[in-house]
């Protein structure tokens, strides 16, 4: 479409994004699971079965565009409040016009940006107006609803997942961009493609990018790292508080499980440019050294102890690379879980049998009484048996053996599976 110079002829100084909002569902890009023939959102509109929605997406991925379109679409009258400035006022006077606008036969599509920020109880006040239709409810929230939204509003809702726009979504905005401004951006290829880096999934801050740019007086292309000086980098999505904290370091995890150490360093890296806190990560790697390697390497565990250690001493951004280093020992490292599953093993059985006493003759006698009663009678003290071997029972009476723990025929472990075989074999010879 050709449209006036946005720098010519933008009087209303609105922003660019705001002046690119599509107009139809088939403007919008990137969500085409919701906004195709088949989508959920058309299918809504084409059988006039619109809900209360819950939109879950990243920043600038379309949420409040959508929200606007099924207003106008559904013929409902659209109210707009964000939850970050936002009260139980705010939502009383919206409710009341709602039930007004509904004896004329007038419905209303409220909806709620950042919903999330609502606490329980603000969230419940929506609840009967959502449950009678006084408004269609859409919620926006960049969190994981089953966490941040109270199950009794989730339930009356439909949540849908807007994806992260992809590099061909992102050149769709900046040739629509473009074609309203009637010019290139100034930049050269290898620029271009780290902008959309920089945009990091977002459309409305990559609309905001290019209005910078093509306000620029003219001149020679940019390269990147004239870009770089010219606009800044998106910060990453990452709240320490929130999902996404949890979605990396379960990303770094199993990456090193999955002993990927070059997708291990890759989340690692995520995370300390998102700001995590160093110690938090080196806590994690000792974490599972013992849960995921365990004796296969008993060396791992020590690499993760040192890392923290090393940290402790250079501090950043020196210390990172022992953090770095100890992911690539992890990640490489033979894997057993064989100790965190006998743990878990034995935890149950002492939770379940807590009570039972020790057999008599492992219990010392430190009195005459206690000897009478026998305490420690008919103990063999293994360095005087054959092979240093006794083979007697250390299980509750009324507890039968257990085996707990199962090495893996991986690392270390190989070695201590013969160990066990051995001294299974020399207690069957003594029974």
């Amino acid at each position: 479409m050709k449209q006036p110079s946005l720098l010519k002829n933008n009087t209303s100084h609105r922003p660019l994004p705001d002046l690119l909002r599509p107009s139809s569902f088939a403007d919008v890009v990137g969500q085409e699971h919701l906004t195709a023939t088949d989508g959920a959102l058309t299918r809504m509109i084409a059988t006039n079965s619109l809900t209360s929605i819950i939109f879950w997406g990243p920043p600038g991925c379309g949420k409040t565009t959508l929200a606007r379109l099924l207003a106008e679409a559904s013929g409902l009258h659209l109210e707009i409040l964000s939850a970050v400035t936002s009260g139980v006022g705010d939502l009383r006077k919206v409710f009341d016009a709602a039930e007004a606008r509904e004896a004329d036969g007038q419905g209303t599509l409220l909806f709620v940006d950042e919903i999330h920020r609502f606490n329980r109880a603000q969230q419940d006040i929506f609840l009967p107006y959502v449950e009678h239709g006084t408004v269609i409810l859409i919620g926006a929230t960049t969190e994981n609803p089953s966490f941040e939204l109270n199950g009794a509003l989730l339930s009356r809702c439909k949540v849908l997942v807007l994806k992260r726009l992809d590099e061909a979504a992102l050149e769709q905005l900046i040739a629509r961009a473009e074609a309203w401004a009637g010019k290139k951006l100034p930049l050269e290829p290898e620029a271009r493609a780290s902008l959309l880096g920089m945009a990091d999934g977002d459309g409305r801050y990559l609309l905001s990018l290019c209005a910078e740019l093509l306000a620029l007086p003219e001149g020679k292309p940019l390269d990147t790292a004239k870009l770089c000086a010219v606009v800044q980098k998106r910060a990453p999505l990452y709240d320490k508080q929130q999902e996404s904290h949890y979605n990396l370091i379960s990303a770094l995890h199993k990456s090193m499980r999955g002993s990927d150490a070059d997708a291990a360093l890759y989340w690692l890296c995520r995370m300390l440019d998102g700001g995590e806190n160093p110690l938090y990560i080196a806590r994690r790697l000792v974490r599972f050294a013992v849960e995921d390697i365990g004796l296969a390497d008993p060396e791992a565990v020590h690499q993760a102890l040192a890392a923290k250690e090393v940290y402790d001493f250079l501090g950043s951004p020196e210390g990172e690379l022992a953090l770095a280093q100890a992911v690539i020992y992890l990640a490489t490292a033979p894997k057993s879980n064989a100790a965190y599953m006998a743990y878990k093993g034995a935890v149950k059985d002492a939770k379940q049998t807590g009570s039972l006493m020790p057999p008599m003759h492992i219990l010392n006698a430190p009195t005459k009484l206690m000897q009478e009663l026998g305490y420690s009678k008919g103990y063999a003290y293994d360095h005087d048996q054959e092979d240093a071997f006794s083979g007697q029972n250390y299980f509750p009476g009324d507890l039968p053996r257990r085996e707990y723990y199962q090495p893996v025929e991986r690392g270390f472990e190989r070695d201590l599976r013969k160990r066990l075989e051995y001294f299974a074999k020399l207690r069957e010879k003594k029974k």
